[in-house]
């Protein structure tokens, strides 16, 4: 029975987080889909507006570290609920915005609301509840998020052209009010009294486990350049098929697949997840990106050679993005996760910060395949740095254990 119990917590978090993760990054996606809008409203530049997200990120990443206590603390449950009640008001002010000033403390607060409600608080929340269970609970959940782009960008698409972006923005107040917040409160299980543990202890849980600073340091590259890659082109990602010369609505078609593929590749790793590890997933899909990068800039924009970078760009990514939240997994033991998973985020997070604005600047300043080798070049030092990862495997991981 008790374990009948604990299995039924499981899912009930799975569900929870599901809805509430593909709230809180779908709604995140507005300027990708309606940058143009806001640039041409707000009398900003579409780099700048792309900024945006840069000081979200950049926020998130600052943010992490400092919540961290608060996590060990007061657990995932309550910090996303408050992170959520910063989240409704930031859209608010991003709505009420009439120039740069405003728009770029709107994403501040985001940002903020961001580091307690999105990717890394959920695996802290999956880690209280399903403990050793945690790498399938969080492919798991991947599965459902990475639709977040799928569902989000042609929604966000036909509110604009309804409602314009600033009511988009209120339309996305009342998903958190209305949704999100009350599935945190009322339906999200309580973290068990068993996880319940001093910072003190997990400081020094994470000295005892983990390798070598080195290895940190390697670990944090890798995540941190493959996210440069995949956060800097989900923002630009249709203005990017844009330039290579498909129409607005071929653009917004097109890129919308990108999701459907992402969790095909997410599904693979789900199902083999306990046959392999967060650096071998890496590994494969790490290979993916070099590849559609260089596909890209050889074949050029037709039709056939879109789909198949999406294709395969779209494979690599998404199971990178599962990689990127269970390699620490790999290297850190269930008490230091929370900690670890805090410090990994402040560079994962600056790196995104920048990557949207250069790469936006890359694309309207130099053209394509300016950004395709800059993100073919960062791709390719990440493959570097995760064959080194591969190396430095704890034993009872490789062993299996």
């Amino acid at each position: 029975m008790p374990g009948v119990v604990a299995e039924r917590k499981v899912l009930t978090a799975l569900a929870v987080l599901a809805v509430t993760q593909l709230i809180g990054w779908g709604t995140l996606s507005l300027p990708a889909v309606l940058g143009r809008d806001m640039a041409a409203d707000l009398g900003m530049t579409l780099a700048a507006v792309f900024a945006g997200n840069a000081t979200l990120y950049m926020v998130m990443g600052l943010c992490s570290p400092l919540l961290a206590r608060w996590f060990v603390h007061h657990g995932g449950r309550r910090m996303m609920i408050a992170g959520t009640l910063l989240a409704a008001p930031g859209y608010g002010l991003l709505s009420a915005a009439q120039g740069p000033i405003i728009y770029y403390m709107a994403w501040l607060l985001l940002g903020i609301a961001g580091s307690a409600t999105l990717s890394t608080a959920a695996y802290i929340v999956l880690n209280e509840i399903a403990g050793p269970r945690a790498r399938s609970a969080i492919g798991a959940l991947m599965l459902v998020t990475g639709l977040s782009s799928s569902i989000f960008w042609p929604l966000s698409s036909v509110m604009g052209a309804h409602i314009g972006w600033r009511g988009t923005c209120l339309m996305y107040v009342g998903l958190l009010l209305l949704i999100t917040l009350p599935l945190l409160v009322f339906v999200l299980p309580k973290r068990p009294r068993d996880h319940l543990a001093l910072a003190s202890d997990i400081q020094a849980a994470s000295v005892q486990s983990a390798l070598a600073r080195s290895t940190f340091y390697l670990l944090v590259a890798a995540i941190g350049l493959n996210a440069f890659v995949s956060m800097g082109l989900s923002a630009i990602f249709i203005e990017l098929l844009r330039v290579e010369g498909l129409t607005s609505a071929e653009a917004v078609g097109f890129g919308s697949m990108l999701g459907v593929v992402q969790i095909s590749a997410r599904a693979v790793d789900f199902l083999g997840g306990g046959r392999w590890d967060g650096i071998t997933t890496a590994l494969t899909a790490g290979l993916a990106l070099p590849l559609a990068m260089l596909l890209l800039i050889v074949a050029g924009g037709s039709y056939a050679t879109v789909a198949v970078f999406i294709l395969i760009y779209g494979l690599g990514s998404g199971a990178l993005a599962v990689a990127r939240a269970t390699m620490p997994l790999v290297f850190y033991d269930k008490a230091a996760f929370a900690r670890a998973s805090a410090q990994i985020a402040l560079p994962l997070n600056l790196l995104s910060a920048v990557s949207a604005p250069v790469l936006a600047a890359l694309l309207t300043g130099y053209g394509s395949n300016a950004l395709l080798g800059v993100t073919f070049a960062c791709s390719s030092a990440a493959l570097l740095m995760l064959l080194l990862l591969r190396r430095r495997r704890p034993a009872r991981v490789m062993a299996g254990t």
